[in-house]
């Protein structure tokens, strides 16, 4: 048997170039399989040394080091070798008379079948777990390409839907100033001029949110997180909102207590502002927009009200994948930017390990997110 294995570790060893990956792997399982059954054995040699009749604790021993033998190498052939070369070890070195093969004594045979049996079916649950495992992180990570990929396809659909409608107005704006140049007034060349603004700041803040997203980690779909505290956050969200939109008013409704956690700070503005921007531009509120922050058990949750239109219950699920969301969304000028607004803010959410829903609650809608409370670690 152990030329057999000399053998085995001589072809291993010449295996072609090509085949490295594969050959350190052999090499490697070679090395675990030696170093755990040379300790196995002497750990069994130094207990027959002081306790008596020690054979049932050896056999534990050594099941336990085909559990980690099958455990530690790929396939089969490792936890099979030895599980074999176990029972005859034990048969050899640690049962009466010793330092000699005997399977003809009562109740042997029976034994170190057992032994064999269980060793070897440790040896296939382990390495079919193992395979099991493999398999679950492939599922895993097709999961999450799957994922990624239609988180990319929802954004390249909101940015082409999105940056035609603005450029389809600068272009036309600039076209006509030049060719009427000399026919317009004064009023009308500061409305064209005020237009290409309008539309050229709607851009800017497009790429603003773009750029969000490559905070995003591109291969865990993950974003780094430190403590913040959510109520200097909603804080600076309102300021940069109220920026852009001085005749916007906001009624904002934080918890008593100081409240921080785990987040990317510059997304979560991000986030907060781009759902303001929706709800000032097409929920045509009748209120004051409402942004509400409660801390729950194991989340926080973030809402902006608005009393307006609401939007239609069929766009509710899919809100988030770049469609649209007011009932006038598809018939105003007025819109371009919803789309891609609220894809980044589900995309920037997720990637907290949150969740985020829209709703009507009677008087207009409410969109809310969750972020999970973490330790540092």
């Amino acid at each position: 048997m152990i030329e057999r294995i000399k053998n085995f570790i001589t072809k291993v060893r010449f295996l072609p170039s090509s085949d490295e990956a594969l050959r350190k792997s052999h090499q490697r399982d070679c090395a675990i399989f030696f170093i755990l059954f040379i300790f196995t054995t002497s750990i069994s040699v130094v207990f027959r040394g002081i306790v008596q009749n020690p054979d049932l604790n050896i056999t534990m021993f050594y099941i336990l080091g085909n559990f980690l033998v099958a455990r530690y190498t790929a396939g089969y052939i490792f936890g099979f070798l030895y599980a074999v070369l176990s029972v005859i070890t034990v048969n050899f070195l640690f049962t009466y008379p010793f330092n000699t093969f005997n399977l003809t004594m009562d109740g042997y045979p029976i034994t170190f079948v057992a032994m064999l049996a269980i060793s070897m079916a440790t040896s296939a649950l382990t390495t079919s777990m193992k395979k099991q495992a493999r398999t679950l992180s492939i599922q895993e990570k097709q999961l999450m390409e799957a994922q990624k990929e239609k988180m990319r396809a929802n954004l390249l659909r909101a940015i082409s839907h999105d940056i035609r409608t603005p450029l389809t107005g600068i272009i036309g704006n600039s076209t006509s100033y030049l060719e009427m140049e000399d026919v317009l007034t004064k009023e009308e060349k500061r409305d064209i001029v005020q237009n290409i603004e309008n539309d050229a700041n709607w851009l800017l803040n497009m790429v603003e949110n773009l750029l969000t997203v490559t905070r995003i980690n591109n291969e865990t779909a993950r974003v780094n997180k430190t403590f913040e505290p959510v109520d200097e956050v909603v804080s600076s969200a309102i300021m940069r909102f109220k920026k852009r939109f001085p005749e916007a008013e906001v009624k904002v409704k934080l918890p008593d207590q100081l409240v921080m956690i785990m987040m990317d700070a510059m997304l979560i503005e991000q986030v907060l502002i781009n759902i303001l921007q929706n709800a000032q531009m097409h929920a045509e509120s009748v209120k004051p927009l409402e942004v509400l922050v409660t801390e729950e058990d194991e989340n926080v949750r973030f809402s902006v009200k608005d009393y307006g239109i609401g939007i239609e219950r069929e766009k509710l699920e899919n809100i988030f994948d770049g469609n649209g969301a007011y009932k006038n969304a598809s018939n105003t000028d007025g819109n371009k930017g919803m789309g891609i607004g609220l894809s980044i803010c589900k995309t920037i959410i997720v990637a907290h390990g949150g969740k985020i829903k829209a709703i009507n609650h009677g008087e207009g809608s409410e969109f809310m997110f969750l972020l999970p409370k973490e330790t540092e670690a």
